[in-house]
């Protein structure tokens, strides 16, 4: 069976589970932001069959997420170096682990962000870059951006603007 590929479709999430769709892929990004590098290194830790992590290696590679360097000549071996395209993956798995303890770990935390400072857990959310605020369906929604072709227009139309709200919540 083909599987579908999202690479031609507007939306820049299925653009995106076009390159780390796969969970593999999501595993292998974790441990090269964790600092692996070395194809043993990754089937060891994720128990995974070499011709699956050679064909996940090869994409994340295509996708400009992973770089494969030489390390050694006789024999010929490469190691996988995180980009800074896969760095940037690093808030999305952050996310991912965050969501998942909170609802998928009855029995407690097994990984946690923690404040280096402090020794703290974090408590990581989606903050607006610009303003520094906190992302909220009250305060952000998705519009149709420059590029939007016909549909995506208008599925989502020109962004709108609702009265700005108080900290109690009245407008």
């Amino acid at each position: 069976m083909q599987r579908k590929s999202f690479e031609k479709m507007q939306c820049p999430i299925a653009r995106s589970l076009e390159r780390v769709g796969e969970w593999w892929s999501i595993l292998i990004l974790r441990d090269a932001i964790r600092g692996m590098t070395r194809f043993d290194e990754f089937q060891k830790n994720l128990q995974i069959a070499p011709n699956i992590l050679t064909r996940r290696l090869t994409a994340l590679v295509e996708a400009g997420l992973l770089e494969r360097r030489l390390y050694c000549e006789k024999p010929p071996r490469y190691e996988y170096i995180i980009t800074p395209r896969g760095r940037d993956f690093r808030p999305i798995l952050l996310s991912l682990q965050a969501w998942g303890n909170k609802h998928f770990a009855p029995e407690g935390a097994s990984v946690m962000l923690i404040d280096l400072s402090t020794g703290l857990p974090a408590d990581p959310i989606l903050v607006d870059r610009v303003t520094g605020k906190p992302i909220t369906d009250a305060t952000h929604a998705n519009a149709a951006g420059p590029a939007a072709g016909p549909g995506v227009q208008r599925r989502l139309g020109k962004p709108r603007k609702t009265p700005a709200i108080s900290q109690d919540g009245t407008p």
